[in-house]
């Protein structure tokens, strides 16, 4: 593997592409060297079979990056979620990679349970099923399936499959995977007991540039065979390098929440950092420069959707109605206590349940959403300025609720894209400012504060 080029460099002209792989969606997207997002491709990824959608993601990517073709290129950033691994064997996968909601055997979870490493050392909770990354990698090497491999993180996955260069990146290495040390910024006892450590990939910068185009990748896309290809980056701190750009953000007291799949709370503190409790989903994640995160998660994204039966809960043209059942909801008294997500968040052992008709569901989801969010942050000492970014940052009941919930915390969003594909975008030009403006968002009228203590009190029951 060769870096062919270290270091951050300013854009200078040209196109820039982001790709930024999830779990359940995956995401082209083109950008002009200001900043403004040009086009985007999105494709609802296959989750079926225990095996994350490799194989449809590259047939899909490779079209995709076509649709490109006749801007001016010049580099590629990969993202990607934190809980997806790579084997390579030569010069293919050595087998597809694991879904990490695929269930592992209970013998098998609990033979690495007894093995890891305390939360003290790795900034890492026990997750349920693959979550962890060395869970996947316990049961693969009880298997046999590691022997000649080489490991990459997911985002890194990408980099090799456009470039061929194989590396490691510190973000994706140290978000909950076990596999990480960050008071050490090294790899874990675990992951050098067990002989992972040597097998991941050398380790760049998530900036830094690993090769050009495989000539047969040019030649599928029509894009350049000189475009660059960047290491790439774990999309959570992808989404806080984003948001750094903005000065209420960059250097001072500021959290930002990631919306998805995931909602994702990181927490830039002054000072010392909170003690996390180990069993209530905080992390310290790793950003891009190898710095400790203290942060808290929950599977907003998926809760909504089941808790709103799939309906949309971010549609513009809905928010004034949505907004307008709330006054009725918080009447009522109303409420889904968690978790729909068993084994994540604040409320990891709890089963969700409601409490009264639940009405208007998409109202309700997103109020449960932002109690969830409120008791996330409240885990990780969040203060002053919270950036709410991401899909679920256009849902009005959701960010307004939480404002209100927060009265002593400024709650912003922005009016354009400041998302994980932003982030990725600073990684080329760290100087790069967004486009998009901040807005405070108004707190919801009502008496939430008493709504969240009733609330919690059932919680807690």
């Amino acid at each position: 593997m060769i870096i062919l080029e270290k270091g951050r460099r300013a854009l200078k002209h040209g196109a820039f592409i982001v790709i930024d792989l999830g779990k359940s969606l995956a995401k082209v997207s083109l950008w002009d060297r200001a900043g403004r997002r040009l086009d985007v491709r999105t494709r609802p990824n296959a989750v079926d079979g225990g095996v994350l959608d490799g194989d449809g993601i590259a047939a899909w990517l490779i079209e995709a990056l076509r649709a490109f073709a006749a801007h001016p290129v010049e580099a590629i950033v990969p993202v990607g979620h934190g809980a997806g691994l790579a084997a390579l064997r030569g010069s293919a996968l050595a087998f597809a990679p694991v879904d990490y909601e695929a269930e592992l055997p209970a013998d098998v979870m609990a033979r690495y349970r007894s093995a890891r490493d305390p939360f003290g050392v790795t900034g890492s909770p026990a997750l349920p099923h693959g979550l962890n990354l060395g869970a996947q990698l316990w049961w693969l090497a009880e298997q046999g399936a590691l022997e000649g491999t080489t490991l990459l993180p997911w985002a890194q996955y990408w980099a090799w499959f456009l470039s061929g260069a194989a590396v490691s990146e510190v973000s994706s290495l140290g978000c909950h995977t076990d596999l990480w040390a960050p008071a050490k910024a090294a790899f874990s006892p675990l992951a050098q007991r067990m002989g992972w450590a040597e097998r991941f990939a050398p380790r760049a910068h998530a900036w830094d540039v690993v090769g050009t185009l495989r000539p047969q990748i040019a030649a599928a896309t029509g894009l350049s065979p000189n475009v660059r290809v960047l290491a790439g980056v774990h999309d959570s701190n992808a989404a806080l390098h984003g948001a750094r750009g903005f000065a209420d953000v960059a250097d001072r007291e500021a959290t930002v929440l990631s919306t998805g799949t995931w909602f994702v709370a990181m927490r830039r503190a002054q000072g010392t950092a909170p003690v996390l409790p180990e069993g209530r989903d905080c992390l310290v994640n790793v950003d891009v420069d190898g710095r400790a995160v203290p942060s808290a998660r929950f599977m907003g994204g998926r809760e909504i959707e089941l808790a709103a039966h799939g309906a949309r809960v971010d549609d513009p043209a809905e928010q004034a109605d949505l907004v307008a059942h709330l006054p009725g909801l918080l009447a009522s008294g109303t409420m889904l206590l968690p978790t729909l997500a068993p084994g994540c968040g604040p409320f990891p052992d709890h089963a969700a349940r409601w409490i009264g008709a639940p009405g208007d569901r998409r109202a309700a989801a997103c109020l449960y959403a932002a109690l969830m969010a409120d008791a996330a942050l409240d885990l990780i000492g969040a203060r002053d300025t919270l950036l709410v970014e991401g899909r679920f940052a256009a849902a009005e009941v959701f960010v307004r609720a939480l404002a209100a919930l927060r009265p002593e915390t400024r709650v912003m969003v922005a009016d354009g894209p400041c998302d994980a594909a932003f982030g990725a975008l600073r990684l080329v030009d760290p100087g790069l400012v967004p486009a998009a403006q901040l807005r405070q968002v108004e707190p919801l009228a009502g008496d939430l504060l008493s709504y969240r203590a009733r609330w919690r009190m059932e919680t807690a029951s």
